[in-house]
């Protein structure tokens, strides 16, 4: 497995949401060596708060449709910001728990969680997590969206602060 191969991919997928005025986060769902779905952040431009349709969530959304029986062998996903709770509980439950994250989410990751103390859907799970895949290069994406004045976007939030000053 080449994470690097697969983050550069979830990092075109950041790109194309910057590109919109989006939050730049990108993530590729992988299975086999292969890419099965891919999805961007949407819903933040022009100072939108929809914050349901993250780039993980757009993926699964992706996968479920164009294959509603997820591929028997395990799935990684590889995403350019740590996961949110929000996030970590829908990959869980879709039997993701190869975890590849490129930038620490410092308000909401949930990489850290402590799945013991959940219920049974949750605390048998064991998960893998790799953190500060290509870290650099989505650092950069987000340096980029913080610093343009019409992202409204978790503007002078502890994110965008901890971002600017890296």
């Amino acid at each position: 497995m080449n994470d690097a191969h697969f983050m550069k991919m979830a990092l075109a997928e950041a790109g194309k949401a910057l590109a919109a005025g989006e939050f730049p986060v990108g993530c590729v769902l992988v299975a086999d060596n292969r890419v099965v779905a891919a999805g961007s952040r949407t819903g933040t431009a022009g100072g939108g708060k929809n914050e349901i349709d993250h780039a993980e969530i757009v993926a699964l959304r992706q996968l479920l449709t164009h294959s509603p029986e997820p591929p028997a062998s395990s799935l990684t996903v590889y995403s350019t910001m740590e996961p949110c709770l929000m996030c970590m509980g829908a990959l869980l439950i879709n039997h993701v728990t190869d975890i590849v994250y490129a930038y620490e989410d410092v308000m909401g990751g949930a990489s850290n969680c402590r799945l013991s103390d959940l219920g049974p859907l949750y605390r048998d799970v064991k998960l893998d997590v790799r953190a500060h895949v290509m870290r650099s290069e989505s650092l950069t994406l987000f340096k980029a969206f913080f610093r343009k004045p019409e992202n409204a976007y978790w503007r002078d939030s502890l994110l965008a602060r901890y971002t600017l000053a890296q």
